[in-house]
């Protein structure tokens, strides 16, 4: 079973506008308790995602600006100057609004897509949750880690019918086989025969890709060695 973004997304999204004061969106923040929240335009268009980190820097940069001789913490000097956006931090320190303090383009993903692209998506921008918006850009929920995580919180019942059913009693093979699946922990463990190597093979690379499985502990045997030899010179 192939599990997307909208099979475990958050639709109950706490999102604020462009226009939403600083004091505002840390106390949507706070309430809902979480790290950032998608910027809005009126119809619902993700415009941009506004985090912890944007209203922190305001807070960090502020001293910089308002208090003659303040020295920042080497930490924050660093980034400072290390950082890409480089003046644009210093912008965000004197936002005011969502708008002045988000970060845009929004990285975004749609609700169909897997949640391995979705993990890798988190993974390539560094971000911890993904806003998921429609064909037109409209807001339709929020992915986190947390999200993605529910995948491998399936009962071992649930994989193992999973792959018995989908896997080892399809037709897949010319020949039939008496493999077993047991899950313990989300542990995959195969055991039986089938009729050639290479069946075997693919069997436990396809278990192991069921959305739940941790691993794959592969007993099968077989009763044909189709796989071929390397021969060395």
């Amino acid at each position: 079973m192939r599990v997307e973004v909208k099979d475990v997304m958050t639709t109950q999204v706490a999102s604020v506008n462009g226009s939403t004061p600083f004091k505002d969106v840390a106390e949507v923040l706070i309430t809902h308790g979480v790290s950032a929240l998608p910027v809005v335009d009126g119809e619902g268009h993700v415009i941009g995602v506004v985090s912890e980190a944007d209203l922190l820097r305001k807070e960090e940069f502020r001293e910089r600006y308002y208090r003659e001789g303040y020295q920042p913490p080497l930490r924050a000097r660093l980034r400072h100057r290390l950082s890409q956006e480089g003046a644009g931090g210093g912008g965000k320190a004197h936002g005011d609004t969502a708008a002045q303090l988000m970060t845009a383009p929004a990285v975004t993903i749609g609700p169909r897509v897997s949640i391995v692209s979705a993990m890798r998506l988190m993974e390539e921008h560094g971000v911890k949750r993904l806003p998921v918006v429609d064909d037109d850009g409209l807001l339709e929920g929020i992915i986190s880690r947390h999200d993605l995580l529910k995948v491998f919180v399936r009962r071992d019942a649930d994989i193992a019918d999973e792959i018995r059913e989908e896997i080892l009693r399809r037709t897949l093979w010319e020949q039939p086989n008496d493999a077993v699946a047991t899950v313990a922990q989300g542990i995959v463990t195969l055991t039986g025969r089938m009729h050639r190597r290479s069946d075997a093979q693919l069997a436990a690379r396809m278990a192991g890709r069921v959305n739940g499985v941790v691993d794959v502990v592969d007993k099968l045997e077989w009763d044909q060695d189709d796989t071929p030899v390397w021969r060395g010179r």
